[in-house]
């Protein structure tokens, strides 16, 4: 393949070859993949996406796992936690709810949703599943979810006996589904199968667009797909600063006010983030409160911070180091999700811990601040859009 084309991060013009089989193609300025190499069959993602929605019903239906509390045997399945949460938190449900269930389910069926619209030259069923899959791949957090999974088994171990349901080998299924199929999958060689680009030839690349990828000149039309193109995402800077801003104000609460509250024998524990991070120091669990310590508290801080420190050095035009702002920017995106680890293990340990014996666990009012900051840290980073950062390049 070799073809001239802008890159998609940067804007760079440059014309991108695969010599080999199985080699990929890196913009030389931001390392961004502009091609992906390797022929891996279209309909190898079909089969892939069939599997996994296959899996999601025995993944939902079967318990995960199952403890004894009590003499009691409580199961807990895939959308139980968020169901148990949906009365008295119904923000934090929907979110639980969403990266676990819905959001998968999403992906895989937009997957087959492409190869349909692709076999039935469908442009607008194409076009929302690309997408869905280009946008809700992040929001699909099987593997964040099974983490915590693990962190739930280990806080209750010592009150329940615990055994391993058939659910949780379908969820395990499906996450190395979903990984084999994400790490297959580009959305730039779906569009190639839609329509090439080399059946578009311009004089002067201009614009890129953002849904289709298709490198043009200057039109408010995509020529591909129809859609709208801009020079940079409209209002990329004000909505990325509304996000992090807000965010910024619900962080504080997320950290003040308790996230979980725990009944033990009468004995009433509320434990904020870094409160609960000391108990598990004090219990033995060290790894699991170096977890939660970084997944709760360093990426959502980070977060903040990485964003606001890129979007400084976009409006003060930094000349230098807009290679290492880029790679953060990277970092940001890749650790976003996993800020949900704690919200999952709250829903978890809801689920397990039934209400009105001994033993209660309920979240607290930190959980939903928390949960808001996780949502606008992820919107901020998408919002962001990576071309900016390098806009005054050729200015050096």
């Amino acid at each position: 393949m070799s073809t001239v084309r802008l890159c998609p991060s940067c804007d760079l013009l440059l014309t991108p070859k695969v010599t080999a089989r199985g080699q990929s193609a890196f913009c030389p300025r931001c390392e961004s993949r502009m091609y992906r190499g390797g022929m891996p069959s279209i309909r190898g993602d079909l089969a892939l996406a069939v599997a996994g929605l296959i899996l999601i019903i025995p993944a939902h239906f079967y318990p995960l796992i199952t403890i004894r509390l009590f003499g009691v045997m409580i199961p807990a399945t895939l959308p139980s936690g968020a169901l148990t949460l949906s009365s008295d938190y119904p923000v934090v449900a929907l979110l639980i709810l969403f990266c676990s269930t819905i959001a998968p389910f999403m992906v895989f069926l937009s997957v087959l949703g492409a190869q349909f619209a692709l076999a039935k030259r469908q442009l607008g069923l194409f076009k929302y599943s690309m997408w869905c899959i280009e946008h809700l791949k992040h929001w699909a957090m099987f593997d964040v979810f099974l983490v915590s999974l693990g962190i739930a088994c280990f806080k209750v171990k010592d009150y329940a006996d615990i055994y391993v349901g058939p659910g949780l080998f379908c969820l395990v299924m499906m996450e190395i589904l979903m990984v084999i199929m994400l790490t297959r999958f580009h959305v730039k060689r779906y569009w190639e199968a839609w329509q090439p680009e080399t059946d578009h030839k311009v004089p002067a690349l201009k614009l890129h667009c953002d849904n289709c990828h298709l490198s043009q000149g200057e039109t408010d039309t995509c020529q591909r797909c129809h859609c709208p193109t801009h020079y940079r995402k409209p209002f990329s800077i004000q909505k990325t600063w509304a996000y992090l801003i807000t965010a910024a104000i619900f962080i504080i609460p997320a950290n003040i006010y308790p996230i979980s509250i725990f009944l033990n024998n009468g004995k009433r524990i509320e434990d904020t983030i870094l409160s609960g991070v000391a108990s598990l120091i004090n219990t033995g669990m060290e790894g699991i409160a170096i977890l939660i310590f970084f997944a709760s508290i360093v990426v959502p801080v980070a977060k903040i911070l990485g964003l606001a420190f890129i979007l400084l050095c976009i409006h003060g035009k930094r000349k230098i180091n807009h290679l290492y702002r880029m790679r953060l920017y990277r970092i940001i995106q890749w650790i976003g999700k996993w800020s949900m680890m704690d919200l999952f293990v709250i829903a978890l340990m809801v689920s397990l811990i039934d209400r009105g014996q001994i033993l209660d666990f309920t979240p607290g009012p930190g959980a939903i601040a928390f949960a808001i900051v996780v949502v606008l840290t992820m919107l901020a980073a998408e919002s962001l859009d990576s071309r900016l950062i390098w806009d005054n390049y050729d200015k050096q």
